[in-house]
C-alpha cells in the first residue's frame, strides 16, 4: 500500500515529467537530475508554506530546472518550431498554475505539455 502524502505524490509526479523531458532533450546527465533533485527539495519546503501552490509545482519544477540550466549549460529546451533566426528556449506557462505547458513565445504556439517532448524531439523512436 501507498503511504505518500499528496505532497509526495505532487512532487513525483513534478520530478517525473520534468525528467521525462530532459530525457527526450538527451540533457538528463547525473548533473542535471541534480539540479531537478535540489528544485524538489526547495518546492517541498515552499508547498509546505502555501499549501494551495501543489497544482503548480510541475511548472514551478520545470522553471526552475531551466533556469539552472541556462546559468551552466545554456538555453534549454530549444525550441523546435522555429527555424529561422536565433536558438531560444521555449517558455512555461503558466507561470504560475495548474497544467503547465512548453510554449514558444516567438510564434506564439503551444508545443507540449511540461512532461511530453518525447514526441516533439522525437525521442524513443
Amino acid at each position: 500500500m501507498d503511504h505518500a502524502t499528496p505532497l509526495e505524490q505532487a512532487l513525483h509526479v513534478a520530478r517525473a515529467l520534468v525528467l521525462a523531458d530532459l530525457a527526450a532533450g538527451e540533457v538528463a546527465d547525473a548533473d542535471v537530475v541534480s539540479l531537478v533533485e535540489d528544485s524538489v527539495t526547495h518546492r517541498r519546503w515552499w508547498v509546505e508554506q502555501w499549501p494551495e501552490g501543489v497544482d503548480y509545482l510541475a511548472g514551478l519544477v520545470a522553471q526552475d530546472v531551466q533556469d539552472a540550466l541556462l546559468e551552466k549549460y545554456g538555453r534549454w529546451p530549444l525550441c523546435p518550431v522555429c527555424s529561422h533566426g536565433d536558438p531560444h528556449a521555449l517558455d512555461v506557462e503558466p507561470e504560475l498554475g495548474p497544467d503547465p505547458h512548453w510554449v514558444c513565445a516567438k510564434a506564439g504556439v503551444k508545443v507540449a505539455a511540461v512532461g511530453g517532448l518525447a514526441p516533439v524531439f522525437g525521442a524513443g523512436r
